[in-house]
C-alpha cells in the first residue's frame, strides 16, 4: 500500500456511515448475542484462543454478522480475506485460494476467508470452495440472512458450525445508541449532542433488532438538527427521532391497554364482517411492532370461533397463512396476514361450533363419566363379544351411508349439542341433519 492508498483508506474510515465506524474491534466491545458470545460459550472461547474452524453466521440484517467477522479479523494471527457474494465470482475465489495455498506452504500461515451473503453464490461456486475448506487451505466464515440449511450446500454445512444470531434486544440497541452519541473516537461525540431517554427508547423499539437502522437515524439526527438557541446543544428528542426514522411513534405497549384494545377491535371487525376495519387494525399492530405469530394465531381462532362450518375453508386459509408467515417473515408477511384477515372477515359467519363444544363441556361437568354404549365399544379383541360389545351398525353398509342408532350415553341420548346455522356450507349441513334426524 502506497501513501495515496493509505490516505484513501483513512479518508474512507472518516466518511463511513456511523454504523460501520462504530463496529467493535474486540470481543469485549460487542453488545448482545450472549447466547453464543458469553465468555463461557464455545464461539467466544475459540476466537479468544485463535482456534477457529469453519463457521456459518446466520441471522437477520443488523445483528452483527459482519461485525463479528471483523472482530475475528482483528484478533486472529491468520491472514484474513473478504469477499461479498453479490459482487464476487469464481475468479475471485480462485485468487484467494491461490494466495492461501502459497501462504500456507511458504509460511505455514492459515487464511480465514469471510464471504458475506454466501447464499448468493450458486451451487458450482460453493462446490468449488468445498475441497479447500475440507483440507484446511482456508477457514470459512460465511454470513447469510437466509436459512443456511436451505441456501448453503449440505457438504459445506457439514464441514462448518452454524451459529444463529438473534435480533438484538431493545436494551442492547439502547446501549449502542448512547455509545454512538457519546463516543468521540468512532461515534458522534465530537458534536457534544444529547439524546433524551424517550428518543433512545423509541429508536431502540422501532429498530426491531436491527442496530444499523437505529444508528443511521442517530447519525441523521445529529448531522441535521440545529443547536438549541438557549443551551447551544444539539438535542435529539422524540420528535427528531420520529423524523429521522420516518416513523410516527404509536403508543402501543405490548402488555398494555392499547395492545388488548387493538387486538380486540381486530377480532371484532373480522367477526362483524368488516374487512376494511380488520385490515386497518392489522396495519396498526404491524406498524407498532406486534408479533406476527400472535396475530396469525388470533386469525386462526376467529376462523373457527366465528366462521366455523359456515365456511370450513376459512380455517384452511388462516392456517396456511400462519405457516407462511413463519417461513417468510416481514415485510412480505403483512400481505399474507391481510389475505387471511380479509378472507375471515368476508366469510359467512356461524358460532355453532363454539356453542356445541361449550354445551358438550357442560354436559360432561354435569353428568360426569358416562359409560359408552356397549355397541360402540372396542370389539377388536378376544372376549369382547362375551362382554356385550356387539350390535354396532356400520354406516357404510346402508343407503346414503347412514343408519339410525344411538351414539350418546343413555343418560343424555336425546341431547343436541351442534345446531348448525343457516348460512353458507352450514345450511347444507343443517338440511342434511334435519333429513336424517326426522
Amino acid at each position: 500500500m502506497d501513501l495515496f492508498d493509505y490516505m484513501r483508506e483513512e479518508n474512507k474510515k472518516g466518511e463511513s456511515p456511523l454504523a460501520k465506524r462504530l463496529r467493535p474491534s474486540s470481543l469485549d466491545e460487542i453488545v448482545g448475542q450472549q447466547h453464543i458470545l458469553a465468555k463461557d460459550k464455545l464461539l467466544y472461547r475459540v476466537i479468544k484462543a485463535d482456534k477457529l474452524s469453519s463457521i456459518i453466521l446466520y441471522g437477520p440484517p443488523g445483528t452483527g454478522k459482519t461485525t463479528l467477522a471483523m472482530v475475528i479479523a482483528n484478533t486472529t494471527s491468520a491472514a484474513f480475506s473478504e469477499l461479498n457474494a453479490t459482487t464476487s465470482g469464481k475468479k475471485d475465489i480462485e485468487a484467494v485460494v491461490t494466495e492461501a495455498k502459497e501462504r500456507l506452504g511458504m509460511y505455514g500461515k492459515k487464511t480465514i476467508l469471510f464471504i458475506d451473503e454466501i447464499h448468493r453464490f450458486n451451487k458450482a461456486q460453493q462446490d468449488y470452495l468445498l475441497p479447500f475448506v475440507e483440507d484446511g487451505t482456508v477457514i470459512l466464515i460465511g454470513a447469510t440472512t437466509e436459512n443456511p440449511y436451505f441456501e448453503v450446500n449440505t457438504a459445506l454445512i457439514s464441514r462448518s458450525t452454524v451459529f444463529k444470531l438473534e435480533p438484538l434486544k431493545k436494551e442492547d440497541i439502547e446501549i449502542l445508541i448512547r455509545r454512538a452519541v457519546t463516543d468521540t473516537e468512532k461515534g458522534m461525540g465530537a458534536y457534544h449532542a444529547e439524546i433524551t431517554d424517550e428518543a433512545v427508547s423509541f429508536l431502540a423499539d422501532v429498530a426491531e433488532g436491527d442496530a444499523r437502522h437505529a444508528l443511521n437515524a442517530v447519525e441523521l439526527g445529529v448531522l441535521t438538527t440545529e443547536p438549541d438557541e438557549t443551551t447551544g446543544k444539539i438535542v435529539i428528542d422524540l420528535q427528531v427521532a420520529e423524523e429521522c426514522i420516518q416513523r410516527r411513534n404509536i403508543r402501543y405497549e405490548k402488555d398494555g391497554d392499547n395492545h388488548y384494545d387493538t387486538i380486540s377491535a381486530f377480532i371484532k371487525s373480522m367477526r362483524g364482517s368488516d374487512p376494511d376495519a380488520a385490515v386497518y387494525y392489522l396495519a396498526k399492530m404491524l406498524y407498532a411492532g406486534e408479533d406476527v405469530k400472535f396475530i396469525a394465531r388470533r386469525i386462526m381462532i376467529c376462523a373457527c370461533e366465528d366462521v366455523g362450518n359456515a365456511d370450513p375453508q376459512a380455517i384452511v386459509v388462516a392456517t396456511a397463512c400462519a405457516q407462511a408467515v413463519e417461513r417468510i417473515g416481514l415485510p412480505e408477511s403483512q400481505i399474507i396476514l391481510a389475505h387471511a384477515a380479509i378472507y375471515v372477515a368476508c366469510a359467512k359467519k356461524s358460532n355453532s361450533v363454539v356453542n356445541a363444544i361449550f354445551a358438550a363441556n357442560d354436559a360432561v361437568r354435569k353428568h360426569g363419566n358416562l359409560h359408552v354404549p356397549p355397541h360402540l365399544r372396542d370389539a377388536h379383541y378376544a372376549g369382547s363379544a362375551e362382554l356385550g360389545n356387539v350390535g354396532y351398525l356400520y354406516a357404510h353398509d346402508f343407503e346414503n351411508h347412514y343408519v339410525r342408532q344411538q351414539y350418546l350415553p343413555d343418560a343424555i341420548k336425546d341431547m343436541k349439542f351442534y345446531e348448525p346455522g343457516e348460512l353458507g356450507v352450514e345450511k347444507e349441513l343443517s338440511d342434511w341433519l334435519k333429513k336424517i334426524r326426522e
